[in-house]
């Protein structure tokens, strides 16, 4: 299988990409946990399709020492009890940011009330920004047809 379109071939491509990437790299580098980052984009991924994305997080994040039974209990957040409450509060974040659509008035004030219990105002944004940049490259990825499964931790540092 291969992309319907080279993300990196063009140089005006290329170059949005790379703003996004350094975007990112804020956001890596906010002071937000790197596990609740993972699970954040992992969560973002599974709810969008992206398979591209799902290989890259999922490998990342176990080559980061993440372990396989929180890995497989991300889609089952709310049952499953290896998660800390702020990481539940991320990941309900990043569900109802992903799901903006499906929600009139988009993120529920209880939703934003429970994360800002566990998140300073600068890893708030960090989460908004976060998921706003996951959901992005998931779009990307899925429209673009990107294939999955040969990811390899540290492949795009």
């Amino acid at each position: 299988m291969n992309a319907r379109l080279n993300l990196h071939g063009d140089p005006q491509t290329a170059a949005i990409v790379k703003h996004l990437v350094a975007a990112g790299k804020v956001v890596t580098d906010s002071g937000l946990p790197a596990a609740t980052q993972e699970l954040v984009k992992i969560r973002a991924s599974q709810i969008n399709g992206c398979g591209f994305c799902l290989d890259m997080h999922t490998k990342e994040a176990a080559h980061a020492g993440e372990t396989a039974t929180r890995l497989h209990m991300i889609a089952a957040w709310r049952e499953a009890t290896v998660f800390t409450e702020a990481e539940r509060a991320a990941l309900e974040l990043a569900e109802e940011g992903t799901r903006i659509a499906d929600a009139a008035g988009g993120v529920p004030d209880e939703v934003w009330a429970n994360a800002a219990k566990h998140y300073d105002e600068r890893q708030l944004a960090a989460l908004v920004f976060l998921i706003g940049l996951i959901n992005a490259f998931n779009r990307m990825n899925v429209m673009v047809q990107m294939p999955a499964g040969g990811y390899q931790p540290g492949q795009f540092a």
